[in-house]
């Protein structure tokens, strides 16, 4: 029995794109960014090479209407350091909903990608929107 290898063209992958559009409203934001994960990196296909960026785009919309399971939207928090001492900068997720919800969708969609150059090529592919409206609306429904 031959059992080869099968490494996906990233000429082909690139061709074989297609749009996913996902409306947040009501929806928990760590489902919405697995599967978000998944379709970005393309684990969902046949073809799937992990070192090769077949994935597809995404777009979410509705961000501000995303829900948080438990007591996440008191307890949670986002931490980030300049490098400086006294640079700590803590923002609970409460205020980060309040000033751009997006940022929030895109963070936890992010972490769930792995931290190299190829993850930075896939986030390019993730739009993210507050409301229903979005500029890839003809782009995706001739995808579809």
């Amino acid at each position: 029995m031959s059992q080869k290898t099968y490494i996906h063209s990233p000429r082909q992958a690139a061709l074989e794109r297609r749009w996913h559009v996902i409306d947040a409203k009501g929806l928990v934001l760590g489902r919405i960014a697995t599967k978000t994960a998944t379709w970005l990196r393309g684990k969902h296909k046949p073809t799937y090479t992990d070192f090769v960026d077949c994935g597809d785009f995404v777009v979410v919309t509705n961000a501000k209407h995303v829900k948080l399971t438990g007591n996440k939207i008191d307890q949670k928090f986002y931490f980030s350091h300049s490098g400086y001492a006294g640079g700590a900068k803590v923002t609970p997720l409460k205020r980060q909903m309040e000033r751009d919800p997006r940022r929030v969708v895109m963070l936890a969609v992010r972490r769930m990608l792995p931290k190299n150059r190829l993850a930075r090529k896939q986030m390019a592919r993730l739009k993210i929107y507050n409301a229903d409206k979005h500029p890839h609306a003809v782009v995706a429904a001739k995808v579809k």
